[in-house]
């Protein structure tokens, strides 16, 4: 957890009282047990603190956490020419509205829009417990559609290019629509 400045350290000892180092602003313990853990016998046992990363609250900088813009865009893709896949992706839209109804949830296209050549619906995420929740149902739910999951920064190019995650096949994206930072364009 770099950059997470945290009262475990505040004295130069981290939790187990054993001289901490400086690693930008984050003190680390130097004498880390490889301690595989009993439940598996090949993850480690981690340093317990008591205290849990910001990011359980809020989204990592620069990633969006307040104001109109959602912190993720999640794009749920089919194929608008396969009946069976288009009626699965109307009751997965139907069925997301139902269970997730604090979250943002846009109509159906059924054409190319934006950067989306395929079928798609979009979905929004304000906060991470929302993000952990769709997510994880998301995962288990999507039956045979591709979903793009990105965050909302002030970089919408590199959000779709490099910050970005699939779940299912990788669907094609027209990123001739997006503009670089800085170019205004013709």
């Amino acid at each position: 957890m770099l950059g997470h400045s945290s009262p475990r350290v505040a004295e130069g000892k981290d939790s187990t009282d054993k001289p901490a180092t400086t690693t930008g602003r984050c003190r680390y313990n130097t004498d880390l047990s490889h301690t595989k853990s009993p439940v598996d016998g090949k993850s480690y046992v981690n340093p317990q603190t008591g205290i849990l990363s910001d990011s359980y609250q809020k989204f990592t900088h620069p990633i969006v956490n307040e104001g109109p813009l959602p912190g993720f865009d999640v794009h749920i893709y089919f194929n608008p020419d396969d009946p069976e896949e288009t009626k699965f992706a109307q009751e997965l839209w139907e069925r997301i509205r139902r269970e997730f109804p604090e979250l943002r949830i846009y109509k159906i296209w059924y054409t190319p829009v934006g950067p989306h050549a395929a079928g798609m619906f979009e979905v929004n995420v304000f906060t991470p417990a929302q993000f952990g929740a769709f997510i994880s149902w998301l995962a288990i739910n999507r039956g045979p559609l591709s979903a793009l999951v990105h965050p909302n920064t002030d970089d919408e190019l590199r959000d779709h290019i490099q910050r970005y995650a699939w779940l299912g096949k990788e669907v094609p994206l027209n990123m001739a629509v997006f503009k670089l930072r800085g170019d205004n364009g013709p």
